[in-house]
């Protein structure tokens, strides 16, 4: 049975208490469903066919505020132009953009954020969690040593918040450096991108790190459903923020120690966040970060229709046709009888047959065929011809004759 990707979500109501309620969830429209801009669809530009994946393309970011460049590449730090604010000795902070939420957190609440990391000197970046599509739980006053400046600055910002920090080394790495992962020289200091996706008082409840599996599940469960509310309201920044505080609920660290119906259980809240920021991403034309989110989902599940849709939706915008149409072709053997997954194979044919149209217009009369002889020229050679019949025989003839003459 094919799902549908309308415009108004539809949002299942999920019990975590039981497994079987969250598989059967999981399964049917456990995450935000969307038809993202179809009133765009026969409005999407040709563009030539291409072979190259996501992960091979530059990477560029397109951000709100007038402070930063409108398209840069991430493997640099941003260049902003607003003021840069001693936080404390050690700790310089650049607004990139400004926060809309509440704040700064206090003391002991549990951060969530995304961070890019690179050191001053080189401008090596060490550390991205954008890229690894998993934000970060940060708690201020009990985060590890080498993240103490990143938390003094977390500290002075606001729900919503893109900074960039200016860390000094004995504040972030020290005079030895990590010679592991991340790969820091000694004595560096350091800069952060980040932003502030949401934070959790201790009087909240207990922080993510104290909570049993069971409990740490919920509460990213609770996240999840609060995001789809805010989703149906229209308030996509929002929902976006709840979905990135689900997810950091569930990091690398803690996936890895579940197995079982626990792991199970973590998934069905993990991938539809995954799925519903790409189309959160799709909706604000961040199409690279969609493919992320969907690839994420696609590793764990690769026969998840709505990912690879939503890849597939991603990739066409970009461009990046085979891959888009790979993507759509696989979704189809999964299920034959989607309807947008068949309007989607069907514009990209109408595209393809489009440029194939305008290159064949454009090389048009390049390579002509070989001149042929005309008529008149053909008749010309053909008189010639008759003549020499009978005039080769006469010239033999006379040829003959004067040497028995002579003989």
């Amino acid at each position: 049975m094919g799902h549908e990707y309308d415009v108004q979500p539809s949002v299942e109501s999920e019990s975590a208490a039981l497994l079987e309620e969250r598989e059967k969830a999981a399964s049917s429209d456990s995450d935000t469903e969307t038809k993202v801009q179809n009133q765009q669809d026969h409005e999407r530009p040709i563009a030539p066919a291409s072979k190259v994946d996501a992960s091979e393309t530059a990477k560029h970011e397109t951000t709100e505020e007038g402070d930063i460049l409108e398209e840069r590449d991430e493997s640099l730090p941003p260049r902003v132009k607003s003021e840069k604010v001693l936080i404390k000795e050690g700790v310089s902070k650049q607004v990139i953009k400004e926060g809309q939420g509440d704040g700064p957190p206090p003391r002991h609440s549990s951060c969530f954020v995304h961070y890019r990391a690179w050191t001053a000197s080189t401008m090596h970046k060490f550390d991205d969690t954008w890229n690894e599509q998993q934000p970060q739980e940060l708690r201020l006053g009990h985060e590890k040593k080498v993240l103490k400046g990143l938390a003094i600055g977390v500290g002075s910002m606001k729900i919503g918040e893109r900074a960039l920090l200016h860390i000094s080394y004995n504040l972030a790495y020290g005079k030895e450096g990590s010679f592991s992962f991340p790969n820091v020289p000694p004595m560096a200091d350091v800069l952060y991108e980040v932003e502030l996706i949401g934070y959790q008082e201790p009087r909240e409840g207990r922080v993510p790190g104290e909570m049993v599996v069971e409990e740490r599940i919920e509460a990213a469960d609770r996240r999840r459903v609060d995001g789809n509310e805010l989703f149906k309201e229209g308030k996509i920044a929002e929902a976006m923020q709840q979905y990135e505080m689900a997810l950091a609920y569930m990091g690398d660290d803690f996936m890895f120690q579940l197995f079982g119906k626990y792991h199970d259980m973590a998934i069905a809240v993990k991938n539809p966040c995954h799925l519903n920021l790409a189309m959160c991403m799709l909706k604000i034309h961040r199409f690279e970060e969609a493919i992320g989110h969907c690839s994420v989902v696609l590793a764990e599940d690769p026969k998840n229709t709505k990912a690879l849709f939503r890849r597939g939706k991603a990739r066409a915008e970009l461009g990046q046709t085979d891959a888009a149409k790979g993507d759509f072709e696989k979704a189809r053997q999964l299920e034959p009888d989607n309807k947008d997954v068949i309007r989607e194979l069907r514009l990209i044919a109408k595209q393809e047959r489009e440029l194939y149209d305008k290159q064949r217009e454009m090389y048009k009369g390049l390579f002509k065929p070989p001149p042929t002889t005309t008529t008149s020229q053909s008749s010309a050679t053909h008189w010639y011809s008759k003549v020499w019949q009978w005039i080769a025989p006469l010239f033999r003839i006379f040829s003959k004759l004067q040497r028995s003459k002579e003989e």
